[in-house]
């Protein structure tokens, strides 16, 4: 198991595997769908391109073009919040500041 910071994050977003993820949500009773996948390969996508972790709204963009969810099904496949659980299975560091979208 990587490094985690006390809140359970990884210290070193490169460590980051698909099986690590899957580990991950699985401590978070999360069962991971096509649509968790859709969203955490796009925040690891863009984490890669911009060097910052995306903003809640943008993930909820990517979910609906792909999908045709909605802002609510967002925190519905992560119910205990963006940052909580999606930014923790997709291997980014806690966020300082952060806007929900």
């Amino acid at each position: 198991m990587p490094e985690l910071d006390k809140e359970g994050y990884l210290v070193n977003p490169s460590d980051w595997t698909e099986d690590l993820a899957r580990d991950m949500a699985h401590r978070e009773n999360i069962d991971l769908t096509a649509e968790h996948w859709t969203v955490i390969r796009f925040m690891r996508a863009y984490q890669e391109q911009h060097q910052i972790s995306p903003d809640a709204r943008f993930a909820i963009w990517e979910l609906t073009k792909a999908h045709g969810a909605g802002r609510n099904r967002l925190f519905e496949l992560f119910p205990y919040g963006y940052v909580q659980q999606a930014c923790k299975i997709a291997g980014m560091r806690r966020p300082r500041i952060w806007s929900t979208g």
